[in-house]
């Protein structure tokens, strides 16, 4: 991709990402490692995770930003690292504005923000000019250490886009009121930059195309915005979607693949900036079809590259089936981020731990069984062979997968097919041993050197009367069993397996799922196609699809149903149950089951649930019968995943187990 003064050898973006590597200065080389496997795996060009032009922009106290020359030499270890792999890198300059983590924080006017607890200052005008200052100081700082360009954050509600949307914006001096005043600021910032820069300098321009709240920015606005900003001097509009705040997902597993290109594709023949299109585009098909298309002319991929380094290669290789793809589960990066926890990747534990997970060619290669094909077996065993280990992994199904198969099933968990795809090439391609369909003895074991147990668990059958019922099912019998379900069931256990139940009971299989469709995907959030509403929301509650069930979710803790669900996507699937119609009942105390349905007892008040089904999604036990076995004949066995400690159903914890196992026999 010609850019006239430097050409980028390909049309991927690897797009920025908060990894918590860039906060401290300790970091870095793990910084740079994690980037030059990126460059040498084939992305055209890399954005950073943000860094604050000032330091009331920080996202949190002490947080990264680039604002003194002192900063330079950390990030020119970043800098060398991508250049020595070929690669090009820029740098992204976030202004947290109202979601700042601080007391400190400003923002276009005294809005406090849903998702901070501090009230941000409204700017003066000298202030103002004192923040745009800080972007111009923090792309000459970026040029001096080596960066090919900036990206300048003007979307998902940060900063810039404050002063943008009339959502925050209520200002009625020289940087608010018409259209054009409110987007003053990023035109300043975009010109200013470039004269400070000179014209042989990336200038990425994050535009928020689509904010996805009622009192956003409209259409024509978003229009001139982008063209402001090219007159200005940008190099490239890279596409936004949503504001943290907005009530829509936007990058979860059950947003289709590539559900806002659209939105790329109407502004392109508005101006004349290459275009990047973002959000969802997992698998080199779907990037393709939108270059091939002319939706975009580049593709922004974040987490697909965190999930597998190798990704561009692989695809110019015509290698796509080997791709580790990102199942958008955000378990491992964005859960990890909104924590304080370094990013990682639950299908690729290596991600930003690229000097500490380190897989070895052995120099001892031993005869290892893994017993359990689930995602900790499938991860030891694949890593233990890679290795050189001869591995033989058994498995009582005759399919790979464990409790992914049942995951995969879950209306808007499509994308657990693909984690399963790959660890089926990585099975052929590093020669392990299938031994499926199956039950292991311990006498199956006596001539291996190692013994790994990846054995699972057990559904957890709590203590209540007339579980023996004929309508009492558990989640494997619903999931994995097909057992029939009537029209009225109760769900005992309100955590990651009960919501999922829930969904999969809820869905009509006659009906499209929405995470497969665009346009169910938008009638269910009410998103609008047309960008005829203000902010790309009609403002009225959308239509989801109606549970083809009456169903009731029941928890013993009187607290919030689905607590322990990811931080960055419980909300989402609170709220789609809520929507779907799905009641919620907390505080619970079970007391029976007999052939009037479920009684339980809430507040001290009893009642009767008459339900057809009772499903059981009351946790997990490991199943731990071969290790016990094994333990009698005084025979030792790594425990790993399930068997080691019952989580729910934990693949993120999983997955890392087995391949630190793995690198470490």
């Amino acid at each position: 991709m010609d850019l006239g003064f430097t050409t980028l050898r390909n049309r991927v973006l690897m797009g920025s990402m908060h990894t918590g590597l860039e906060d401290r200065a300790k970091h870095f080389p793990r910084l740079a490692a994690f980037f030059r496997e990126r460059a040498e795996g084939g992305a055209g060009l890399i954005v950073t995770g943000g860094f604050a032009p000032t330091l009331r922009g920080w996202l949190a106290p002490l947080a990264s930003s680039l604002v003194s020359r002192h900063q330079l030499p950390r990030h020119r270890g970043v800098t060398n690292a991508v250049h020595e792999a070929g690669g090009r890198i820029c740098l992204q300059l976030l202004h947290a504005g109202r979601y700042g983590y601080h007391p400190f924080v400003v923002s276009s006017s005294a809005r406090k923000s849903p998702i901070s607890p501090f009230r941000p200052k409204a700017l003066s005008g000298r202030g103002v000019e004192r923040q745009i200052k800080g972007f111009v100081r923090g792309a000459r700082l970026a040029r001096e250490a080596g960066y090919d360009g900036v990206e300048l954050m003007g979307s998902e509600g940060y900063l810039i886009n404050q002063f943008t949307a009339p959502h925050v914006n209520d200002r009625r001096d020289d940087w608010g009121g018409s259209a054009e005043k409110r987007y003053r600021i990023a035109v300043e910032i975009v010109a200013r930059v470039r004269e400070a820069v000179g014209p042989d300098f990336i200038i990425i321009y994050r535009l928020s195309m689509l904010d996805l709240l009622p009192d956003g920015n409209d259409w024509p606005e978003i229009v001139g915005q982008a063209r402001a900003v090219e007159a200005a001097g940008a190099t490239m509009i890279n596409t936004g979607i949503g504001w943290h705040e907005a009530r829509i997902p936007t990058i979860a597993t059950m947003v289709p693949r590539g559900a806002f290109t659209f939105v790329t594709a109407r502004l392109k023949p508005e101006v004349g900036l290459p275009l990047v299109a973002t959000n969802r585009i997992n698998t080199p098909e779907v990037a393709e079809g939108i270059l091939a298309s002319g939706e975009a002319d580049m593709v922004s991929m974040a987490r697909p590259l965190l999930a597998d380094a190798e990704f561009v290669n692989k695809a110019a290789r015509d290698e796509a089936h080997r791709i580790n793809t990102c199942i958008a589960c955000n378990q491992a990066c964005l859960d990890h981020t909104f924590k304080a926890r370094t990013a990682s990747c639950l299908v690729n534990p290596r991600a930003c731990h690229e000097t500490e997970l380190v897989y070895r060619p052995t120099a001892n290669a031993r005869r290892i069984a893994v017993v359990g094909a689930g995602p900790a077996g499938l991860a030891c065993a694949t890593v233990a062979a890679e290795r050189g280990h001869e591995v033989t992994l058994f498995d009582q199904a005759e399919a790979i997968g464990g409790q992914f198969n049942m995951a995969k099933r879950v209306p808007g968990k499509e994308e657990f097919h693909e984690t399963l795809r790959y660890f089926g090439e990585r099975l052929r391609e590093t020669g392990v041993n299938l031994a499926l369909g199956r039950r292991v003895q311990p006498e199956d074991l006596a001539e291996f050197d190692e013994i790994v147990l990846a054995t699972g668990v057990h559904p957890r059958r709590p203590d209540i009367p007339g579980l023996d019922h004929p309508s009492v099912l558990n989640y494997l019998d619903v999931l994995q069993g097909g057992a029939a379900v009537g029209g009225r069931v109760a769900i005992i256990g309100a955590g990651g397996i009960g919501f999922d139940v829930a969904e999969f009971l809820a869905h009509d299989p006659r009906e499209p799922s929405p995470s497969l469709s665009r346009e169910a995907f938008a009638r269910d959030w009410g998103i609008d196609l047309e960008l005829e509403a203000r902010g790309g929301v009609s403002g009225v509650t959308a239509e989801p699809f109606q549970s083809v069930r009456q169903i009731t979710l029941l928890q013993r803790k009187d607290e919030k149903p689905g607590k322990g669900l990811g931080k960055t996507t419980g909300w989402v699937h609170r709220m789609n149950l809520g929507r779907r119609g799905i009641q919620a009942l907390t505080g619970v105390r079970y007391l029976r089951v007999d052939d009037d349905g479920l009684w339980i007892e809430i507040g001290g008040e009893q009642r009767t649930l008459q339900v057809d089904h009772v499903v059981v999604c009351a946790g997990q036990v490991p199943n731990c019968e071969l290790a016990e076995a094994l333990q009698a004949q005084g025979r030792a066995a790594h425990l790993i995943g399930g068997a080691f400690e019952a989580r729910e159903l934990d693949a993120k914890h999983a997955i890392r187990q087995g391949s630190i196992l793995a690198s470490s026999l």
